[in-house]
């Protein structure tokens, strides 16, 4: 790097650098003549006889440290009038003054200062996609590590009293709509209590204690809820963010073995590679029920975790549409084949990200989907199919492409949200 004063070659090159910005007060063009006015010549004639700034006799140095000054405007007129002349003859300093006059740029004060909520997950992401973990999780714990990531950072920016901020949860029954008020603390407890179905199949600690027996997913809420002696405040959110960190890592340290084991929900039980697809689904939806309840912006999973979570749901789908048959909610089979056979069909069509084409079996759980014997056709977006699933919407209210049967429509869309509990 040279000096200021080395050639002339470097002096040549030294930028042109424009005066500071104005104040928004000093935008006032001040040569416009104004009407006349007693007095106007006289203050004119004062104006013309304004005198010149003296401009001081300054060192480099002194005039390099107020370069800072000078890009904020906050030098008298003589310091002005002296940097802007030593920016032309040193090229060091004006490279300075163009870099400090950016800076500058950026200091506006009607600018939100709020970091973008969704900055923690993308640099989660961009690190873990640049050096892996040590012990690598599985793929199919994906899901649900990133899903309770985005959930904790969504709990660590809201306030106090946001924790205690009503949340209108929602899901679906038979057939009609269930409706349950709670606060977000509440949420937090009901997704602690529901994951200690996979923790404690994994032998770990329940979180209801020791000697709890099988209950239901909604059993073991309202026991978790009725067991505080106070409502629940942030303070869940230490035990329930410990719980989903203990899990992810013994499944880590597990082996591939694990992803088979049993996890039993009393009235129907998955195997642990669907359940934890199914509780990153949960703490999904429950997070977007926060993040509505305080305001604070939600996007959906990703389109590979979006995915897997449809797909489990088409999956789940004929049992769903078999136990809604034997209680007299759906219509009856219409053409029972052998199990492994392929049967008559409804082709679901999600589109957006996470989307696919699936093919539902109508008359029995043990026949396979298949394209040639489809009898019916939904369309649906990725998000809206999730909602239904949730319980969020109903069969009635989704906005489906339609084309077929109606009678299996009909069936498909009220199993689908059938899939729904507290």
């Amino acid at each position: 790097m040279t000096g200021a004063d080395d050639d002339a070659d470097e002096v040549a090159r030294a930028p042109r650098i424009p005066g500071p910005r104005r104040a928004a007060d000093d935008h006032a063009d001040l040569t416009a003549r104004l009407p006349e006015a007693p007095g106007a010549e006289a203050e004119e004639t004062d104006m013309e006889d304004t005198e010149e700034p003296e401009v001081p006799d300054l060192s480099h140095n002194v005039l390099k440290s107020l370069l800072g000054a000078w890009a904020l405007s906050a030098c008298s007129a003589g310091e002005t009038r002296a940097v802007e002349n030593h920016l032309t003859a040193c090229a060091p300093c004006a490279d300075e003054a163009l870099r400090l006059r950016d800076a500058v740029t950026l200091l506006h004060e009607d600018r939100d200062l709020d970091l973008d909520p969704l900055l923690r997950s993308r640099v989660l992401e961009n690190c873990l996609g640049r050096r892996p973990a040590r012990i690598p999780v599985p793929d199919w714990v994906t899901p649900y590590d990133a899903e309770t990531a985005r959930l904790d950072a969504l709990l660590r920016d809201i306030g106090e009293s946001e924790w205690h901020a009503p949340v209108r949860l929602k899901w679906y029954e038979e057939n009609r709509v269930v409706r349950r008020k709670a606060t977000v603390a509440g949420v937090i407890g009901h997704l602690l209590a529901v994951d200690g179905l996979v923790t404690t199949a994994l032998g770990l600690d329940d979180p209801l204690g020791a000697g709890v027996p099988e209950l239901s997913p909604t059993e073991r809420t309202e026991a978790f809820w009725a067991a505080l002696d106070r409502p629940p405040n942030r303070s869940v959110r230490g035990p329930w963010r410990d719980q989903s960190h203990t899990l992810i890592r013994t499944i880590a340290f597990a082996g591939r073995g694990v992803a088979d084991l049993t996890v039993t929900y009393k009235d129907f039980a998955l195997p642990l590679q669907d359940s934890l697809l199914e509780r990153a689904f949960e703490c999904w939806l429950h997070a977007d029920d926060i993040a509505t309840a305080v305001a604070y912006p939600y996007a959906p999973p990703s389109g590979a975790h979006l995915h897997g979570m449809i797909d489990l749901a088409a999956r789940l789908l004929p049992g769903a549409l078999a136990n809604r048959r034997r209680t007299g909610l759906a219509g009856p089979a219409k053409e029972l084949v052998a199990a492994g056979a392929p049967g008559r069909s409804l082709h679901l069509e999600v589109e957006g990200a996470g989307g696919g084409h699936w093919y539902i079996s109508l008359d029995s759980p043990a026949a396979i989907g298949s394209p040639e014997r489809a009898v019916a056709q939904v369309a649906m977006d990725g998000v809206e199919f999730c909602q239904l699933v949730a319980g969020h919407i109903t069969p009635e209210e989704a906005a489906a492409g339609q084309d077929g049967d109606r009678e299996a429509i009909k069936d498909v869309l009220s199993a689908t949200a059938s899939l729904s509990r507290l």
